[in-house]
């Protein structure tokens, strides 16, 4: 998983990184290895998380908002996710994540994520993400936004993903 996380990382750091759309959505590419497999020689459902994590930093990368966020010393943190799996992925298959904001509320960003092999959509997650101050506490949305200088239109979330989120913080105060 480092290596994997350096090959998307890593760009954050070098002077030309030009900064993409944050509302477009972005493709990374993986490839099953020896070391994501279960017992049952698939991937393990557990690393289909670290995925994403990496899947969303080469989002966050490519957009400048890695950037904007070190440069205030903010670091983004998985708050609550979801995810459905549809297809088993195997040792050496070739797969993509499609990771894509899908909108925000007054706590969280919302991702949406799509692991796919080919045409074969084989999981799908939503993320919410927030951001946390080094010196304690959450950044806003809004901050955020203001900080990399707006995010354009928003989409409206998802009518289910308000609800999620509520009855998660209820669920969990």
């Amino acid at each position: 998983m480092g290596l994997r996380l350096l090959r998307v990382a890593l760009p954050a750091y070098l002077p030309a990184r030009a900064g993409a759309d944050v509302l477009a959505p972005a493709t990374t590419r993986f490839l099953v290895v020896p070391g994501d497999l279960d017992v049952l020689r698939h991937m393990n459902n557990g690393r289909y998380l670290s995925i994403m994590d990496v899947a969303r930093m080469d989002l966050f990368t490519k957009t400048g908002l890695w950037r904007t966020a070190a440069d205030n010393g903010w670091h983004p943190v998985v708050a609550a996710q979801t995810i459905a799996y549809r297809r088993s992925l195997r040792l050496w298959e070739r797969f993509t994540v499609r990771t894509r904001l899908i909108g925000v509320d007054s706590h969280n960003l919302y991702f949406d994520q799509r692991f796919r092999l080919g045409e074969v959509e084989c999981a799908r997650a939503v993320v919410g993400c927030r951001f946390l101050r080094r010196t304690g506490g959450s950044v806003t949305p809004a901050e955020l936004a203001e900080a990399f200088g707006g995010f354009g239109e928003l989409p409206e979330l998802p009518a289910w993903v308000p609800r999620w989120a509520t009855d998660l913080r209820a669920a969990t105060a």
